[in-house]
């Protein structure tokens, strides 16, 4: 059985939001990370308006001004988290993104999951029931800009089962210092 690194019950918890593009698994690890670190998780597909979800099912990417209320809500909610910690999702993909989550949530932090495009396509190939066609795929890896050396977070790559993922995401995350209260 592997062991996995915990977070010191202690430690002021961070609110993460785990970021990257359609198929890392965002909705697989979020929820394994939250219950790792004992906060809640949110779903960030949850936050986006219907007129979002229509227009991504329908194949069409979405533009900047479709974003800002999802990240809005998304923001308010890690905002509510924070000092208490929590995990949503959220493919933050650009820096402006990230910088607008943390204009609402100064102290979050970022787990950027990373991967190949094909492992990653695959993925999607395989998963049922989900709005986002594999079609998009192409867009949201144009659209993508890595977390900088400047902004709190940690990136970890997709290889491997979800609890390995899992173990590295805590692993890492264990390593950056607490959030301010």
């Amino acid at each position: 059985m592997m062991r996995t690194p915990h977070v010191a019950p202690h430690a002021a918890p961070h609110v993460v939001a785990v970021m990257g593009v359609a198929g890392t698994g965002k909705t697989t690890i979020g929820p394994l990370l939250a219950a790792r670190l004992g906060v809640p998780y949110a779903e960030g597909d949850d936050f986006h308006p219907q007129a979002n979800i229509a227009k991504m099912s329908a194949g069409t990417p979405l533009d900047d001004e479709d974003r800002w209320p999802w990240l809005d809500a998304i923001g308010a909610w890690a905002h509510e988290r924070a000092g208490l910690g929590g995990v949503v999702s959220c493919s933050a993909l650009k820096r402006s993104y990230r910088d607008r989550l943390r204009a609402a949530a100064p102290g979050l932090v970022f787990v950027h999951l990373t991967g190949s495009r094909e492992l990653i396509e695959d993925r999607m190939g395989h998963r049922q029931g989900h709005f986002m066609p594999t079609a998009l795929l192409d867009s949201q890896f144009a659209t993508l800009e890595p977390l900088r050396a400047d902004e709190a977070g940690v990136a970890v790559d997709v290889s491997g089962s979800p609890e390995e993922i899992t173990a590295r995401a805590t692993g890492a995350l264990g390593g950056l210092s607490a959030p301010a209260r």
